[in-house]
């Protein structure tokens, strides 16, 4: 129900906002407004998207808790969009989460609402089990620091190129 009403709220505060600016301002500032706001809103999302993804990337390579670099980028994407769409109100609320900050508290009170109970990957991606066996010193949640991980690899053969075949520039031979 909230949902059908922020569908109904939105467009009739963006029509509200039109008129009142529209009548302040014209018609001629207020569409340039808008046009700027979604050009200076483009630039913005891409240069924030930019230190989200290297966030990102850094939890990966230290194998930290991407959790909220992630969080981050899908806010900043949809900062995006809300600038994209013309309107003062979706502009103000997206400029809004082109703020680290904001971002930060946004993700806080949405961390705070949700229980993770489990998390893990199993063969092929999906779901693992607990293992029975894993009962260290922290309990059923894994092994603690200095225990042998047992694991499965297999190897995989490396094929020269086909000098005949065009490279397609994702690879490095």
């Amino acid at each position: 129900m909230w949902l059908f009403a922020l569908f109904v709220a939105v467009p009739m505060i963006e029509i509200a906002l039109f008129i009142q600016v529209g009548g302040a301002i014209g018609l001629g500032w207020t569409l340039i407004v808008v046009l700027l706001t979604a050009m200076i809103g483009t630039a913005l999302v891409r240069s924030q998207g930019r230190l989200a993804m290297a966030e990102l990337r850094k939890s990966f390579n230290s194998l930290n808790d991407p959790t909220e670099p992630l969080a981050h980028g899908a806010m900043i994407l949809f900062s995006g969009a809300l600038l994209l769409t013309p309107g003062f109100f979706t502009d103000a609320c997206g400029f809004a989460l082109l703020v680290p900050g904001i971002r930060s508290w946004v993700f806080r009170q949405i961390r705070d609402r949700i229980e993770v109970r489990h998390m893990g990957a199993g063969p092929h991606g999906g779901p693992s089990r607990p293992d029975p066996r894993a009962q260290g010193p922290r309990g059923p949640r894994g092994p603690a620091r200095g225990d042998v991980i047992d694991g499965d690899y297999t190897e995989v053969e490396i094929k020269e190129p086909d000098p005949d075949r065009p490279r397609s520039g994702w690879t490095r031979h």
